[in-house]
């Protein structure tokens, strides 16, 4: 029996990486879980209440693109957050997920040839790995480019060589970004969407930690794009309920870009896509219509943060993030460090190579571990007295 080759290479992913690393040995006190971004705060008591009231729609198939009142829904969203007019028959798509979305946009859109050459997909790293499979899937070249301290934590695409920018097809960019926690400035998208416009590729913009942050509201890809005038199919925004209103497991995300994008990455979902079951559209369009349940679950990670900025004080080259729900910590081998928490407290993180590409001493994820302040506030902060204690003093 034959296998593709295309996927052979890919290492193992992070969770079960992380398993191999951690499982065969005993934990060493009461184990406190902070790698998986999954939301454990409170989401909307009526979510529930709708699906029952719409369980009928189980019985049939659900709208390829997303009924028409998440559509709307998600259109006056995009309105009220980023002062976007866009149609909901032209310029969104629901998703099932993000993932779903960010995989997709690769396949319906990136050309099989840029400029006569093999393309580049361009892919921040640290990143969500979803980036480097949907390159690799179409045949294009991955090109990792480092999102560290030295650049504000997000990547300098400008910095390229003029020969990778002119065969860049897409450049994948996440603000607020996952795991550091750093957000785009108006300036940055600015540069990056006028350098895309200059060199001729498309921006999927992964918005998905924007509405969680300590003060200001991050700026996003399509106000920029629109303040420029871009080119309406240059920037391509995903976002999603996950992580703004705890409801990963609802898997609503949109898509939102110019009508040939959205047009293309329909016909796709029509042969291969599964769309959110009805019932699940319609708590859906109520939760994207709500804005006050955001800013109560803004406001508890604001008091995380702040737990955080408290515990880790005095530690040497801790960055408080800017928005999202990871601390990005420095330490001397995040792998050794992840197995030293475990086997002598109990407290599981990601080490940050996990969440990167390079081989040692060149992995920008490295010398990090990636912390995840979803448990409740007490869990979170014993969590994180017990982390600094055991390798920070």
């Amino acid at each position: 029996m034959n296998f593709p080759e295309r996927f052979s290479n890919l290492p193992e992913y992070a969770f079960p990486r992380l398993r191999t690393l951690l499982d065969h040995h005993q934990p060493g006190g009461d184990v406190i879980h902070m790698t998986i971004g999954a939301p454990m705060h409170d989401f909307p008591a009526w979510v529930t209440d709708v699906i029952m009231e719409n369980a009928a729609g189980f019985q049939g198939y659900p709208e390829n693109e997303g009924s028409p009142e998440l559509r709307g829904a998600i259109t006056d969203w995009i309105k009220r957050r980023y002062g976007v007019a866009m149609d909901p028959e032209t310029n969104v798509m629901a998703l099932n997920g993000t993932r779903e979305g960010l995989y997709n946009a690769a396949m319906a859109l990136c050309p099989e040839q840029k400029n006569g050459q093999k393309p580049v997909v361009l892919c921040p790293n640290p990143f969500y790995q979803v980036y480097m499979v949907a390159s690799i899937s179409v045949a294009a070249e991955p090109v990792f480019v480092p999102a560290t301290a030295a650049t504000g934590h997000l990547p300098d695409y400008a910095g390229l060589p003029e020969d990778v920018l002119n065969r860049t097809a897409v450049a994948y960019i996440c603000s607020p970004a996952n795991p550091q926690g750093a957000v785009a400035s108006r300036d940055y998208w600015a540069e990056l969407i006028q350098l895309a416009e200059k060199y001729d590729f498309r921006i999927f913009a992964d918005e998905c930690y924007s509405e969680i942050y300590r003060n200001d509201a991050p700026a996003g890809a399509l106000t920029i794009a629109q303040e420029l005038g871009a080119d309406p199919e240059r920037v391509t925004l995903f976002n999603s309920l996950s992580k703004r209103s705890n409801l990963a497991g609802l898997r609503s995300g949109l898509i939102a870009g110019g009508p040939e994008t959205i047009k293309r990455v329909k016909q796709l979902r029509s042969y291969a896509g599964a769309p959110l079951p009805a019932p699940l559209q319609a708590a859906a369009a109520r939760v994207w219509a709500d804005e006050a349940h955001v800013a109560e679950n803004r406001a508890l990670y604001q008091e995380k943060y702040a737990i955080a900025d408290e515990v880790f004080a005095n530690v040497q080259g801790y960055m408080p993030p800017e928005a999202g729900f990871f601390l990005w910590l420095p330490v001397e081998n995040g792998e050794e460090t992840a197995l030293k928490l475990w086997q002598q407290t109990g407290v599981r993180v990601l080490p940050g190579a996990y969440l990167s590409q390079g081989d040692p001493g060149q992995n920008p994820g490295e010398q990090f571990i990636r912390v995840a302040m979803v448990a409740p506030k007490t869990e979170m902060k014993r969590g994180l007295i017990t982390l600094r204690d055991c390798i920070y003093s």
